[in-house]
């Protein structure tokens, strides 16, 4: 019996430590990534965003971008802002419970209700209409909101999104775990910031390659601020529901009718491009699909050009975006990073996009 009462003794003491560990590494990984923009409430969400109004030279309509799963708004604007500054309004946001916003009692639903919160977020900053740009997982909020809120959309940008069911509906154990109410709340308070620390980097190769990650990237783009409690488990919820609310969501996708430019990579190992890339442009009338050889889950980072290219075609530019794309894929014909390391997606041989 003393034996026992030793193991629980030491159960709960290391349960302790791991959670002192983890109040610690949030507290360490706020102070190195503090808010940089300002805040808004929107029903009971204290959203943040940072909002770049339009310039009188502005030759672009507003832009609004939407980023990923794990990640937080300094993840496009970073790429993006420098190349489109003084053009256009912008927007960039963390989505609820990402970064530095909270999640508000309705954003865990799906993500029809983040793009009402971004609508939202639109209203009270007066942007009427724009156009959204979505990375990822912002892929399937990005379609929300073109046919939810179609009134106050110009046109849409994806970037290697994620939109429609999978093969099996599968997603990483970690995610599933998570969302199992009190299990997943201890793990999240006690694993998921050491073992997270420990991965993050090997886990950031795997998203950017075959290109390089970006020097200095996780701590320029505060991505450790994902393995905060608060955040992963918001994470999780997403990532682990984005399954069954594509189920449902995709079949109206023919809904949408701004004008669509789609950028996917032939070597993402996130997503299956094949399905979601190649999806979304048969499923929207009329949408653009740009494949580009040799690029991986980050359209944004590594082929900034591209994207850029691609808001002025939605905007109403002549904009030849396969000469773009033929730049990208000149100035990555060579990388191969994460080789050996990361696993390349095995998609479904019905689903291949033209080459």
């Amino acid at each position: 019996m003393n034996l026992i009462y030793a193991a629980l003794a030491f159960l709960m003491a290391l349960v302790l430590a791991l959670v002192g560990v983890t109040r610690a590494g949030s507290w360490l990984i706020e102070r190195r990534g503090p808010s940089v923009g300002a805040f808004a409430d929107i029903d009971g969400a204290r959203i943040h965003y940072v909002h770049l109004p339009a310039p009188a030279s502005a030759d672009l309509p507003p832009i609004v971008f939407i980023h990923g799963a794990s990640a937080n708004l300094k993840d496009q604007m970073l790429p993006l802002r420098p190349l489109l500054e003084g053009r256009a309004e912008m927007l960039f946001f963390d989505r609820p419970g990402f970064g530095w916003s909270g999640r508000g009692p309705g954003n865990n639903e799906d993500p029809s209700a983040q793009a009402a919160t971004i609508a939202a977020l639109m209203d009270r900053l007066g942007i009427k209409k724009a156009i959204i740009v979505g990375h990822s997982f912002g892929g399937v909020v990005t379609a929300a909101f073109g046919r939810e809120h179609a009134d106050k959309t110009l046109g849409l940008v994806f970037l290697a999104p994620a939109t429609h069911p999978w093969p099996g509906g599968a997603t990483s154990w970690y995610y599933d775990l998570t969302t199992i109410p009190v299990v997943g709340r201890l793990f999240s308070e006690t694993l998921t910031y050491p073992a997270g620390t420990l991965w993050m980097a090997d886990a950031t190769t795997c998203v950017f390659s075959p290109n390089k990650v970006p020097d200095n990237y996780l701590a320029a783009t505060s991505i450790p601020l994902v393995l905060r409690p608060s955040a992963f488990r918001a994470n999780a919820t997403d990532v682990a529901g984005l399954y069954r609310y594509a189920l449902a969501a995709a079949p109206h996708y023919k809904e949408i009718t701004a004008p669509t430019v789609v950028i996917s990579g032939d070597r993402d190992k996130v997503v299956y491009a094949r399905i979601h890339s190649v999806g979304l442009v048969r499923d929207i009338p009329g949408a653009e699909l740009v494949w580009v050889h040799n690029l991986g889950h980050k359209p944004d980072w590594i082929a900034s050009d591209l994207v850029v290219g691609a808001i002025e075609k939605v905007g109403g530019k002549d904009i030849d975006l396969e000469a773009i794309a033929r730049t990208v894929e000149a100035r990555i014909a060579g990388d191969t990073y994460g080789t050996g390391k990361c696993a390349d997606i095995k998609e479904p041989e019905a689903e291949l996009a033209p080459t």
